[in-house]
């Protein structure tokens, strides 16, 4: 596939998710590298919904480490149960912050995020990692973002 993605924002969001979906899966399809691919994940829902900051951390003696991500610098490791990463990994499931300010212990790696959305990837029933997303408007994210963006794990798990 060419690395051009054919990006649509005027697209409602699942039309923009249902559009990205198969560019992702072409982008994963050959190769074999895991960081390689979470890489170009990164890139391609950054550059279609342009959220604040998008990225991997993955589980690595007993932290999340900060793995491939678009946006400004980040926290480097995150405990398990802290913030709303660690939260994730340690529930095994997604979480959707829609005010980061009222989740209780979280981690403000940077001050311009609003709200979040974390999900873990699961791989043989044990989380490997999360994927991260920030927006700097509040309510951002929601039972949509989680629906397509779980796909999105699952062809980066499935490759």
């Amino acid at each position: 596939m060419a690395e051009d993605l054919v990006i649509n924002k005027t697209a409602t969001k699942p039309q923009q998710y249902e559009s990205l979906i198969p560019q992702i899966e072409g982008l994963l399809l050959g190769e074999t590298d895991f960081i390689a691919n979470l890489a170009n994940v990164c890139a391609a829902l950054k550059e279609q919904f342009n959220w604040f900051w998008v990225g991997f951390y993955l589980v690595r003696d007993g932290e999340l480490v900060l793995a491939p991500f678009q946006g400004p610098v980040a926290c480097t490791r995150i405990k398990k149960g802290k913030g709303v990463c660690g939260s994730s990994w340690a529930e095994a499931k997604t979480l959707i912050v829609p005010d980061v300010d009222a989740f209780p212990g979280h981690i403000a790696c940077a001050t311009a995020s609003k709200s979040e959305i974390v999900l873990p990837l699961i791989k043989n029933g044990e989380v490997i990692g999360v994927l991260d997303v920030d927006s700097e408007f509040l309510n951002h994210f929601d039972i949509t973002d989680q629906f397509y963006l779980e796909q999105v794990i699952k062809l980066v798990l499935n490759n």
